[in-house]
């Protein structure tokens, strides 16, 4: 109990409340919370919720091979440069956090994400 009061800043937030999964760094990035699943049949995203967005990965994990895949697919589906898309947490882990450094808006990536996991 004790630690809440330190947590709390006397600045103004710069960064926009977070829109589920999709949300915008201090620096002003966007970036985009990742449940991956590595070695799967084929890249697809498979569902976007309040935290995160699962997307499965057609490529195994070692030696980073499905992060790889995992930026690839990702600026494909977003409709952005493959170096656009980085992955800024999670190298080893299957939450992973990738950075959008296309001049976009949270709004647009998560319209994208979702109509991508409704598609059959």
């Amino acid at each position: 109990m004790y630690g809440k009061a330190l947590c709390q800043s006397k600045e103004p937030a710069k960064s926009l409340p977070p829109i589920g999964p999709v949300a915008v760094d201090p620096s002003g990035s966007i970036t985009i919370a990742i449940h991956a699943k590595p070695g799967s049949k084929q890249n697809a995203i498979t569902d976007v919720t309040t935290e995160n967005v699962s997307v499965a990965i057609a490529a195994p994990p070692s030696e980073g091979e499905a992060n790889t895949e995992l930026c690839r697919y990702l600026s494909k589906v977003l409709e952005l440069r493959k170096s656009d898309v980085i992955l800024d947490k999670g190298g080893k882990s299957r939450e992973k956090v990738v950075k959008i450094l296309a001049s976009t808006t949270p709004e647009e990536i998560l319209e994208k994400l979702k109509r991508q996991a409704e598609a059959p």
